[in-house]
């Protein structure tokens, strides 16, 4: 039987308000009634945390990315595995996922708890935790919405070939982002993330070392800059958790000498460096290398629209009493 195109239009509708529906239930006031205390905790917890460990911020930041990329932003990386499951926090790619970031959503959890038991999702958390931090570092501040719940599934077998890895072609990159609805400008303006945090040397050490017959280090490095490398990660085969800032300029401030380096061969990743090497992202790194209020204003409105992605509600999740563990 043939569909008439009214029909047809009702069904296509019919779909796209079920898909929508999920983001429009989040809303900046939601614990307003149910938890009155909930921004003044988030922020009190996040400051504090901040200044005795000042890699939180990019710790949460990396946290929320690989939680949402990943079954969507419902707090599944935060999941221990058990003798039954492999969890996403254990895939390969997460390993060096900093505890710092874990730390502040179970130091934020716990104080929820005791001011509104069973309330607050352990998803809400990490993304508020993660844009307080970013304006505490003085990035931008955008607004996060509320009412997520905390996804049921964390499988590592689900992560593989959904996070960026540094070593992938930037047909891929853009592909792990388009295929989730973001353009190839918010994937750059997201890339900015790296203006603060670490990579840990055995991520690039293939780079900087041994790199061909005729040069020791991948010649898209800046000379001086891959000797600072070379000599900072020595030892990475005895200590593999030896790390170097990924902005060498400013790596304590979330502003935009992460595009300005570039250009210099001053990226870590080589996806970082990249960036400025195709012409189909290249001019976005221009424009917020010269631009910083145009960085801060896309990445503010990429991270909101991330922050939205695969959100659960209803009966596809639940509020955790603890976030490394399913009800």
């Amino acid at each position: 039987m043939a569909i008439r195109p009214n029909s047809m239009l009702f069904i296509v509708s019919f779909l796209i308000f079920i898909v929508s529906s999920h983001s429009q239930q989040l809303t900046t006031s939601y614990y307003q009634r149910t938890c009155p205390r909930f921004d003044q905790i988030m922020q009190d917890t996040t400051t504090n945390k901040q200044i005795n460990s000042p890699t939180t911020a990019a710790a949460a930041l990396r946290l929320f990315f690989h939680d949402c990329l990943v079954e969507g932003c419902d707090a599944s990386v935060l999941i221990s595995s058990t003798n039954f499951n492999k969890a996403e926090r254990d895939a390969d790619i997460n390993l060096s996922l900093p505890g710092d970031g874990f730390d502040v959503v179970v130091r934020a959890k716990t104080a929820l708890e005791l001011a509104c038991p069973g309330v607050v999702s352990c998803a809400d958390i990490l993304a508020v935790a993660t844009r307080n931090l970013v304006t505490m570092m003085g990035g931008p501040f955008y607004n996060v919405k509320l009412g997520r719940r905390d996804g049921l599934v964390s499988r590592a077998s689900r992560v593989e070939g959904n996070l960026p890895r540094p070593t992938m072609a930037m047909d891929q990159l853009i592909d792990i982002f388009t295929s989730r609805g973001f353009s190839v400008q918010e994937m750059v303006a997201l890339s900015g993330a790296h203006t603060i945090g670490l990579s840990h040397c055995k991520e690039f050490s293939s780079e900087i070392y041994n790199y061909s017959r005729t040069s020791e280090f991948d010649p898209s490095f800046n000379r001086r800059y891959a000797e600072g490398l070379r000599s900072a990660c020595v030892d990475y085969h005895k200590n593999p958790s030896l790390s170097v800032f990924n902005d060498v300029m400013t790596p304590r401030n979330f502003d935009n000498a992460y595009y300005q380096n570039l250009p210099r061969g001053l990226g870590v990743l080589k996806s970082d460096r990249a960036l400025v090497m195709d012409q189909r992202t290249k001019p976005y790194v221009e424009l917020y290398a010269k631009d910083q209020k145009a960085f801060f204003d896309a990445f503010g409105r990429a991270m909101e629209k991330l922050s939205l992605y695969g959100v659960k509600s209803g009966r596809r999740g639940e509020i955790r009493r603890r976030c490394d563990s399913f009800n």
